[in-house]
């Protein structure tokens, strides 16, 4: 019987285990047993994670790469990924020294200098990008107040992260019905959100072209701006070659009305994600998503 890698990496135990070893090994030995462990994740090539950060690189790669070059940038968003997790776990109960590791743009400042409540609302859409996690427990611990849209009731290791997130202080409301109306208000007050938008979902109602390829990402977030009449704001973290976790946020995109609805989500989802795409251009390989986001080309993928 074939083991679900996503399903054993997702799991309770393994988070629960993960936390602990980052808490307690320095990173001399954390990093090298990091690259050791991300390198056995790719040699799985037949788990449903390896096929899903192949398409994906593939695809933000520029859909050319052949198969030796795929194999490195995959190995690379793998072991990215997998100091990003050490560091969050390092980190994260040092606020003191998880602020030394953290740099904020101008931009990025401001909006979390910003009060809770101001002249406008502002959807923040926030990226899989290096290791924004750790950033966003980082700000909100320091008083970032912002209300922050989560899957809806996480299990197993997620539970773990959502427990541990909102010991931060975040502000963690599962999506529901519900939830997005509450958001509206809440944006409607001059409130802050935030929110995913390339986490793919199943059987999207609208397929937004992104990367020049329709893909299966909700939009949620453009139904919480178009109604609230409020900005989308990206906001990313990238680490550069001074180790540290560089935070950039966009200036504010406004949402631009259509006649029709679905006409209007489509093309203002299609404005955001193009800046979402420069973001992501920034540092590929530091782009941390385990799902398919373009399922229809995982047979076009080299090797």
């Amino acid at each position: 019987m074939s083991i679900d890698l996503q399903q054993v990496i997702n799991s309770r135990i393994a988070v629960s285990l993960v936390s602990f070893l980052g808490r307690v090994i320095p990173p001399g030995i954390g990093y090298p047993a990091c690259d050791v462990i991300a390198d056995w994740i790719v040699k799985r090539r037949d788990s449903k994670v390896m096929e899903a950060v192949r398409v994906n690189q593939w695809v933000v790669c520029g859909a050319n790469l052949e198969k030796e070059g795929l194999d490195k940038v995959v190995c690379e968003t793998f072991r990215n990924n997998a100091h990003n997790l050490y560091d969050l776990y390092h980190y994260i109960h040092n606020p003191e020294a998880t602020q030394r590791i953290i740099s904020l743009n101008p931009v990025a400042r401001g909006l979390v200098q910003r009060p809770e409540f101001g002249d406008r609302g502002l959807v923040i859409v926030g990226l899989h990008l290096s290791n924004f996690d750790l950033v966003l427990q980082s700000i909100c611990r320091h008083g970032f107040k912002i209300v922050v849209l989560t899957i809806p009731d996480p299990q197993g290791g997620r539970r773990v992260e959502y427990e541990m997130r909102r010991r931060t202080g975040m502000n963690l409301v599962p999506a529901s019905v519900s939830a997005l109306r509450q958001a509206v208000k809440h944006l409607e007050r001059g409130g802050m959100v935030l929110t995913g938008m390339d986490r793919p979902v199943p059987n999207p109602k609208y397929c937004p072209r992104f990367f020049g390829r329709a893909a299966t990402l909700p939009i949620h977030s453009i139904y919480l701006a178009s109604k609230a009449r409020v900005p989308v704001v990206i906001m990313a973290a990238i680490q550069q070659a001074d180790r540290k976790y560089h935070v950039m946020a966009s200036e504010p995109i406004e949402m631009e009305n259509y006649s029709d609805n679905a006409t209007g989500n489509l093309r203002n989802a299609e404005k955001v994600l193009r800046r979402a795409e420069d973001f992501i251009r920034l540092a590929p390989q530091q782009w941390n998503m385990f799902l398919p986001v373009w399922p229809d080309m995982l047979e076009k993928v080299p090797g």
